[in-house]
């Protein structure tokens, strides 16, 4: 922050240190003392540019990139970055000294922002001070649970990125859907775009016109054909990672997700809720891939979180509820 002009935008070259960092963490570490709101809103009003263009705030740097930084003041009396007032106990299903495979909670939002003061890498990052780095590796919905990869070095960082962009990646959900679901097994190729509600919120639907190519496999688990209403455990291989992708794919087809806020049945969400079932019904059970410096294959698993399990548990107890054909 120091040999930034307080008085001009700045132009910074990005380097290997920067390369494949999302612009606004690169941000929050560059502009110390500057709050985390006014990054944000730099950043959502256009006055950050990468190589002249407008950026999202999840954009991945490239060596060699054009950063534009508009002029940013330090508060008068700024206090140092907030804290978290309590330790958050992060599960940790593997780590070496390339990578931390997590046991995200629920409820836990992967990074801060958006009013949001701290997220997984926060909170990771103020437990391990001395971490040279730190980096999401990809991301889970706040509500999701399961595995999530943090990268502990720049070449960890890029090559985890490569094998994810590339298809090298086997991801495997956990989903409980509303309705009888059919199929042992169901390849779902829609093409999904973003677009913005009435109401200015973000939203994803399937759009067979300028829609970006996403594509879902869906294995038939469990059935309760006699529940009410019927309902089935599915396990959803991701061969793309758009957001929301597998929400939207199966509300389209008529099975919305248990507990889906923005895309499920409200009127079936509200009953689950009354059954046990506060939040969304998915979970990121397993990840296997090529570890990103010795090539070795990794599989990771994350068993199902007890307020899901305990769902299931009930459902089973429900009688003559169950069909496994």
């Amino acid at each position: 922050m120091n040999d930034l002009s307080k008085d001009a935008a700045n132009h910074l070259a990005v380097d290997e240190a920067g390369v494949g960092q999302r612009v606004d963490n690169f941000l929050l570490r560059l502009l110390k003392g500057v709050p985390k709101s006014h990054i944000y809103r730099i950043l959502r009003s256009g006055e950050v540019r990468v190589n002249r263009k407008r950026v999202r705030p999840d954009a991945r740097l490239a060596l060699g990139d054009d950063l534009r930084i508009p002029p940013v003041r330090t508060a008068v009396g700024t206090k140092p970055p907030a804290r978290p007032s309590r330790a958050i106990a992060l599960p940790i299903l593997y780590e070496d000294e390339a990578l931390i495979a997590i046991d995200k909670p629920p409820g836990l939002a992967v990074h801060g922002g958006s009013g949001i003061r701290f997220g997984l890498i926060e909170l990771l990052r103020a437990e391990r001070p001395r971490a040279r780095l730190l980096e999401l590796v990809h991301r889970l919905d706040r509500d999701t649970s399961g595995v999530l990869l943090v990268a502990k070095k720049r070449a960890a960082l890029l090559a985890l990125h490569a094998t994810l962009r590339e298809g090298g990646a086997d991801k495997r959900y956990q989903v409980l859907v509303k309705g009888r679901w059919r199929d042992a097994m169901r390849r779902v190729e829609l093409p999904l775009a973003r677009y913005l509600t009435g109401q200015s919120e973000r939203r994803v639907r399937v759009e067979h016109e300028g829609g970006k190519a996403a594509r879902t496999v869906f294995y038939r688990r469990q059935v309760w054909p006699k529940a009410l209403p019927p309902c089935s455990l599915l396990e959803a291989e991701l061969h793309t990672g758009r957001t929301h992708q597998i929400r939207v794919h199966l509300t389209h087809l008529g099975f919305p997700l248990a507990g889906d806020d923005k895309y499920g049945d409200f009127a079936w969400n509200r009953e689950l809720s009354k059954q046990g079932l506060k939040r969304m019904f998915l979970h990121a059970w397993r990840l296997s891939l090529p570890h990103p410096l010795s090539g070795q294959e990794l599989n990771l698993e994350s068993p199902l979180p007890a307020d899901l399990a305990a769902f299931v548990a009930r459902l089973d107890d429900t009688p003559s509820a169950r069909d496994d054909d």
